[in-house]
C-alpha cells in the first residue's frame, strides 16, 4: 500500500517534531512528505500535486491562515482533506469555531496538547485514525469525481446528439430560455406546432439541469390507450387486479429524482388530470393496489401542439392543472418564422443522410436553396428532415430546382396506387391498397397516431385495428 502523503503547515519547530513523533509508529502507512511554515508556500506545493492530507496549524506566520487558507486549498483540489490543529483557547464543544472550519472545507479539527507534553501533538490513536479516515474520504471523493466526469462526458455526447440547429434571433431566444429554465426545478409547459421539436427542447432542459444525472422518462399521452395510461404513469402492485402477477413500476417512480416529459398533455383524460394534479401538488402518487402513501420528487415537463386556451374554454383541460404546469412556459417558433435557419438545418440533415447511404453531401444551387427557404413547411422541422432525406436519395449530382420541386411535389400531393390495363385488380384489393397508402401518407404527416386518427375521422381503437389489418406497423 502506498503511504498516505502528508503536507504539514506549521511554523513552530517544537510542534513539527511533535507531529513527527505522533505518526512515527505508522511510518509504513503515513509519510510526512513535506513541512512548510506559511500558507503561500503550502499552496505552491499543492499546485504541484502529490499530497493526500494537509495538517495545518490554525494560526501561522504570514497573512494567509485559518479559514481563508482552508478555502484556497480546497479551491485547488476539492478532494484534499484538511486536518486543523490549534493551541487557541478553544475546545471541542466550540460549535461556532467548528462550523466555520467545516464550512470552509476542513475535514476535522483538534486542540494541541499542552506544551508540557513534549512527545505528541494530540492523542496518538485519535490523530492517526483521523488521518486514515481523511485519506479514505479523499479516495471516495476521487472515485466520485471520476464517475461524475465520466457521466458528464456521456451527457455531453447526449446533448451533442440532440443539437439545437440555427442562429436566427428566434432560435437564439429559444436557446437562452432553455439555459435559463434548466436551472430551477419548476414545472414547465412547452407549446408548439407538430414537428417543431418539443421533445428536443425538453431533453436539452433535462440534460442541462441539476437533475441531469437522474432518469429522464417520456410518455406520449396520445399514443397510449386511455385504459392503460394510469398504470403506465403510476404502476400497480401485485394482485391489484386479475392477472397482475407481478408489480409494475410506474413512470413517475422510474423518474424519481429526475424529469418526466408528458408529451401531448392535452390528450390526457380528465380523471387522470386530477391524479396528475395531486402529484404536482403533494408529490404523492396513487399506485393501483397500494394502500399507503408514496411520494416522488419529479420535475414535470408537459408539451402540446394543441390550443390549451381552447381546451380550457371547452372544459377539456383542468384550469388548476394548467396553472400547476404553466409555472414556466416555452413557445417554440414554427419553421416559417425562422427561415434563416433552413440552410443550417438542411446541411445538418444532409450530412446525416449522405453518410447513411455512403455518398458525399451535394451542393444546392442558389435557386434551389431559395425554393427551400420560400416554402412554408407546415410540418416544420420534421417535414424538412423528410424532404432532405428524399433529396439526398433522388439527387444524382448538384441539387437544382428540379430535384427540389420533385421532392416537394411528393410532399404536397397524395399519389394513388398505380394501375394499368394489364393489371386489373378487384375493387376490394384496390381499396385496400389505396387505403394502406393513404393511411401511411397521413401518418407521415402527423406527429402522433392520435393526430392521424383525428385527421382520418376515426376513433383511436378503430385506427389501430385498421392499421393492423392493412399490415402497417
Amino acid at each position: 500500500m502506498t503511504p498516505i502523503r502528508l503536507l504539514l503547515i506549521e511554523d513552530e519547530e517544537f510542534d513539527i517534531q511533535r507531529v513527527k513523533n505522533t505518526i512515527a509508529p505508522f511510518s509504513d502507512k503515513i509519510e510526512l512528505k513535506k513541512s512548510v511554515s506559511d500558507g503561500a508556500t503550502a499552496l505552491e506545493c499543492l499546485k504541484k500535486g502529490g499530497y493526500d492530507v494537509v495538517i495545518m496549524d490554525y494560526r501561522i506566520s504570514g497573512g494567509l491562515y485559518g479559514e481563508k487558507l482552508v478555502e484556497k486549498i480546497k479551491f485547488l483540489d476539492t478532494t484534499i482533506q484538511i486536518i486543523v490543529v490549534t493551541k487557541m483557547t478553544v475546545n471541542q464543544s466550540d460549535i461556532d469555531f467548528a462550523n466555520r472550519l467545516i464550512a470552509a472545507g476542513a475535514y476535522w479539527f483538534g486542540t494541541k496538547y499542552p506544551v508540557d507534553i513534549e512527545e505528541y501533538i494530540y492523542q496518538p490513536t485519535d490523530f492517526v485514525l483521523t488521518i486514515m479516515n481523511a485519506f479514505d474520504k479523499r479516495q471516495l471523493e476521487i472515485s466520485k469525481k471520476k464517475s461524475e466526469e465520466k457521466l458528464d462526458r456521456k451527457i455531453e455526447d447526449i446533448i451533442a446528439s440532440k443539437p439545437l440547429i440555427g442562429d436566427s434571433e428566434a432560435m437564439n431566444n429559444l436557446k437562452n430560455l432553455i439555459t435559463k429554465y434548466a436551472k430551477p426545478n419548476a414545472n414547465l409547459l412547452i407549446m408548439g406546432e407538430s414537428g417543431t421539436g418539443k421533445e428536443l427542447v425538453a431533453s436539452n432542459i433535462h440534460y442541462q439541469s441539476q437533475r441531469k444525472y437522474e432518469n429522464y422518462v417520456t410518455m406520449n399521452c396520445a399514443a397510449v390507450p386511455k385504459d392503460l395510461i394510469e398504470s403506465e404513469l403510476f404502476g400497480y402492485e401485485v394482485g391489484a387486479f386479475t392477472g397482475a402477477q407481478k408489480g409494475k413500476l410506474g413512470l413517475f417512480e422510474q423518474a424519481d429524482g429526475g424529469t418526466i416529459l408528458l408529451d401531448e398533455i392535452g390528450e390526457l383524460p380528465m380523471d387522470l388530470q386530477a391524479k396528475l394534479l395531486r402529484v404536482l401538488q403533494d408529490g404523492e402518487i396513487d399506485k393501483i393496489g397500494r394502500k399507503q402513501k408514496h411520494t416522488v420528487d419529479v420535475r414535470v415537463i408537459a408539451s402540446t401542439n394543441r390550443d390549451i386556451t381552447q381546451l380550457l374554454k371547452e372544459k377539456k383541460f383542468r384550469e388548476d392543472l394548467f396553472y400547476r404546469l404553466n409555472i414556466l412556459q416555452i413557445k417554440i417558433p414554427p419553421l416559417r418564422d425562422r427561415k434563416d435557419d433552413i440552410p443550417a438545418l438542411i446541411d445538418y440533415f444532409q450530412q446525416i443522410f449522405s453518410k447513411d447511404i455512403g455518398v458525399l453531401p451535394r451542393e444546392f444551387t442558389d435557386s434551389a436553396m431559395t425554393k427551400m427557404k420560400k416554402y412554408d413547411w407546415p410540418g416544420n422541422v420534421r417535414q424538412l428532415r423528410n424532404v432532405v432525406q428524399r433529396i439526398v436519395i433522388i439527387a444524382d449530382d448538384i441539387i437544382d430546382d428540379g430535384v427540389v420541386i420533385q421532392a416537394l411535389a411528393l410532399e404536397n400531393q397524395f399519389v394513388p396506387p398505380a394501375y394499368s390495363s394489364e393489371n386489373i385488380l378487384p375493387i376490394t384489393e384496390m381499396e385496400k391498397r389505396f387505403k394502406a397508402k393513404y393511411f401511411q401518407f397521413v401518418r407521415e404527416n402527423s406527429e402522433t397516431d392520435a393526430e392521424a386518427a383525428e385527421k382520418l375521422g376515426l376513433a383511436p381503437s378503430n385506427y389501430h385495428r385498421t392499421c393492423k389489418n392493412l399490415g402497417l406497423k
